[in-house]
């Protein structure tokens, strides 16, 4: 049976409830977390007011009050913090909260900063110009600037830009008569290219060496070897082409020319090439925007021929057509402008030579007729008095096959009959000046 209480005997230290506050003495660990927590504050008081002057210091105080005492009110008590209950807990809170709202009206207010100041390059970033901003340079432009003189650039250059016009009124005979003889050298413009393009060539005695009967020539569209042997069905195979397109030059300047002009164009040896048929013919009007031709290695020869050909007549250039012949001649800046297109090759050498020896054969003819003995005398008898009988009227040319007749190769491509080839309607030697078959070609 345990002993009465007695309230006047003496306390027993181990019978004392630890949990209960104000009885258990404080611990050491509570002290040294209590010096931690509190060096800390000073600490970050002192970085406050060095940075940011007493609003700083203050700052920081109250944020160490703060939680000292949110983290009393939360749990109870604080015994290491020397707060005992969570009244004084939130006494120690509401003064960190003071103190917080002090310091933060002390801390200095920074000072507006100009917007001129936020575009301003930084002292050690690379001066930029303040100029206006400047349009973009062409590249075409760029490229034909820095051209040398004399190349198929530079008179890129010197092209005026404009939109294709109407193909309104083209037709092949606004451009004169096919293959004309404007050199006066008395072998027709054709004729003349293929002397000029073939090697090997041969020509017809006694046309005063015009008319070429077979050659070979090297095409330069196609990088191949073709055999040209004039004919029915085989002279087709090479064909003599417009560089420059007729109808292209009808739609960039040529609908203002004269007659005159127009006729040299379409027989300007400038122009004219030698090709392969099949392949002039799928190049059609196009220019260099549309069309090039398939040897890769002959495309800066054949657009620079083209910009000559437009630099001596004074034709335009649509700016796609710009654009692709500066992309060509970007690759071989310094092709030249091509001036003489009428040196003779070996075709027109055998051409030449061919003229020559019919020029002696005529001189030789005319020679013998001056030089020739006059007839001997009549004898007493009289020679008989003939009466030469007046001369018959000429005939109209028969009309072909069919009741077909065309005064002219205007009619005939008028009717869309040309060419025309022998035996078929509308044929007739008078349409066939160079008498291969084909007339109207």
């Amino acid at each position: 049976m345990s002993a009465p209480f007695d309230p006047y005997r003496p306390l027993d230290p181990s019978t004392l409830d630890p949990l209960r506050p104000g009885h258990a003495p404080r611990s050491t660990t509570g002290m040294v977390t209590l010096a931690v927590v509190g060096g800390l504050g000073a600490l970050l008081a002192l970085v406050g007011a060095l940075t940011s002057g007493a609003g700083g210091a203050l700052v920081a105080l109250g944020l160490t009050l703060l939680v000292l005492g949110l983290g009393s009110v939360l749990v109870g008590r604080s015994g290491w913090a020397l707060l005992a209950s969570r009244r004084l807990g939130g006494g120690v809170l509401a003064a960190g909260l003071v103190l917080l709202v002090v310091g933060g009206n002390l801390l200095p207010t920074p000072e507006p900063v100009p917007a001129a100041a936020l575009t301003a390059p930084s002292p050690s970033a690379t001066p930029t110009s303040t100029a206006a901003p400047t349009t973009p340079v062409d590249p075409v432009v760029a490229l034909v600037a820095g051209a040398s003189d004399g190349s198929a650039l530079a008179a890129l250059g010197t092209l005026e830009v404009k939109g294709r016009a109407p193909r309104t009124g083209y037709d092949r005979d606004v451009f004169g008569q096919a293959w004309a003889d404007v050199d006066r050298n008395g072998c027709d413009t054709r004729n003349d290219v293929l002397a000029r393009d073939l090697t090997a060539a041969t020509v017809k005695p006694g046309t005063q060496g015009c008319l070429v009967l077979s050659g070979t020539l090297a095409d330069p569209y196609t990088a191949t070897t073709i055999a040209f042997v004039r004919g029915e069905g085989t002279s087709e195979a090479v064909q003599v082409d417009h560089v420059v397109a007729l109808s292209d030059a009808w739609q960039k300047g040529a609908q203002g020319w004269d007659l005159t002009t127009r006729t040299a164009f379409a027989n300007d040896p400038l122009n004219l090439l030698a090709t392969d048929g099949p392949t002039n013919a799928a190049k059609g009007d196009g220019d260099a925007a549309t069309w090039l031709p398939p040897s890769r290695a002959f495309r800066c020869a054949y657009v620079a021929r083209q910009v000559s050909v437009k630099a001596r007549y004074g034709l335009w250039v649509t700016d796609a057509e710009r654009v692709a012949v500066a992309g060509v001649l970007s690759g071989c800046a310094d092709e030249a402008v091509v001036t003489d297109a009428v040196a003779l090759g070996e075709g027109a050498a055998h051409q030449q030579a061919a003229r020559e020896a019919d020029a002696r054969a005529v001189a030789a003819q005319r020679s013998a007729t001056t030089t020739r003995a006059p007839a001997p005398a009549p004898t007493t008898q009289a020679a008989p008095v003939r009466t030469t009988p007046a001369a018959a009227p000429v005939a109209p040319p028969a009309a072909a096959p069919g009741g077909v007749y065309y005064k002219s190769c205007t009619e005939a491509r008028a009717a869309g009959a040309a060419p025309v080839r022998r035996g078929q309607p509308g044929y007739s030697s008078r349409l066939d000046r160079d008498g291969d078959g084909i007339g109207c070609e």
